[in-house]
């Protein structure tokens, strides 16, 4: 997304705009909740009073704070109806202190969700504060900590399996798959020919599964070209593979070129095959002293190698941590904010 597209609330049609009393009430969610009812196995681990929430919309509240080895539980009751926040620690990033010098001495979470939460209590306190702190730390991140997630204490039996939830097998049935020119193999199944893919696994009909093993000992991690998608009318497919160790010598598989060959095959209306390499051309080509590299378009007939020039690609998923408050657009936040919680008023208007 770019800075144009986003808007301010001015700029919103009349039936967008979000009228501060309207925010105002749709954060007035579960509160009907005295206390926080605890799920199986959950305790609480920390209790304090006196604790102001500068909330984006109402502004600050003053109420008490409840920690759970599963959530935050946040409770304002000088307010009617009552306002509650009610945070899994799970969709916790990151726990900041904030100030020491001012009178109220605060601690910031930074959320998965995009939302920036603020606590602060008087300086008196800072005990009281330093506990509530250390245990937020300690929950929010339990692998870190020795402890075991919450959802393997929690325990309750579901009447559905949740790994069965999703089969591979049926989705790409959905998808046509197997059809003439693709089929669905085991390969896989021990995750012994790469242990970061999925068990089931599609690729060209014409392809053995030992000549998979051997297109596997050709790519970076043994990540083979399998199919990711495939249009239901054109066959145009897109497959996903991690690089050929080529290396400083130019190494070539005939397994590997048959199996490229064969993906282009699949479909009858392709003439070539294009190959889009994420990194940029000089990374790429540096990767060959480790004994990578890309495809040659000599190797592989009949295909064009297109490099994206994405930059720190392993590192695009982490951005965000780098921002500080300043960076990120409030007007955004508060967006984000409260198209969550309206979803959430929803869900449980509709329940």
């Amino acid at each position: 997304m770019s800075s144009d597209s986003v808007s301010t609330s001015a700029e919103l049609s009349p039936e967008l705009r979000v009228k501060p009393k309207a925010a105002a009430k749709k954060v007035q969610r579960d509160s009907d909740k005295e206390e926080p009812q605890l799920l199986p196995n959950e305790m609480v681990q920390d209790m304090a009073q006196d604790i102001t929430y500068f909330c984006p919309f109402i502004g600050a509240l003053r109420g008490t704070v409840t920690v759970t080895n599963y959530r935050l539980f946040f409770k304002c009751i000088d307010r009617e109806p009552a306002f509650v926040l009610d945070l899994p620690l799970g969709v916790v990033s990151r726990v900041e202190k904030i100030g020491n010098a001012s009178r109220d001495v605060s601690y910031g979470l930074v959320c998965k969700d995009m939302r920036n939460l603020r606590f602060a209590h008087k300086q008196l306190e800072d005990t009281l504060r330093k506990s509530i702190f250390e245990v937020l730390m300690k929950f929010a991140f339990p692998v870190s900590n020795g402890l075991p997630i919450f959802a393997y204490e929690y325990g309750q039996v579901f009447p559905e399996n949740g790994w069965k939830v999703y089969d591979a097998v049926s989705e790409y049935k959905r998808q046509g798959i197997p059809n003439e020119s693709w089929r669905i193999t085991k390969v896989n199944d021990h995750y012994e020919v790469c242990d970061t893919y999925p068990s089931t696994l599609a690729v060209p009909v014409n392809i053995p599964d030992e000549e998979l093993k051997r297109v596997a000992a050709f790519r970076a991690k043994g990540r083979i070209p399998v199919l990711s998608w495939i249009h239901p009318e054109s066959q145009a497919t897109v497959t996903r593979c991690s690089q050929p160790m080529v290396g400083v010598n130019g190494k070539r598989s005939k397994e590997d070129e048959k199996y490229l060959q064969a993906i282009m095959d699949a479909n009858a209306q392709s003439h070539k095959l294009f190959i889009f390499d994420a990194r940029p051309s000089v990374n790429a080509a540096a990767n060959k002293m480790k004994g990578g590299g890309y495809e040659s378009e000599d190797a592989y007939q009949n295909a064009e190698l297109v490099f994206l020039d994405i930059h720190n690609i392993h590192r695009i998923g982490h951005g965000d941590k780098n921002h500080t408050d300043a960076d990120r657009s409030p007007v955004f936040i508060q967006f984000i904010d409260c198209v969550w919680q309206l979803t959430r008023q929803v869900r449980n208007e509709c329940c």
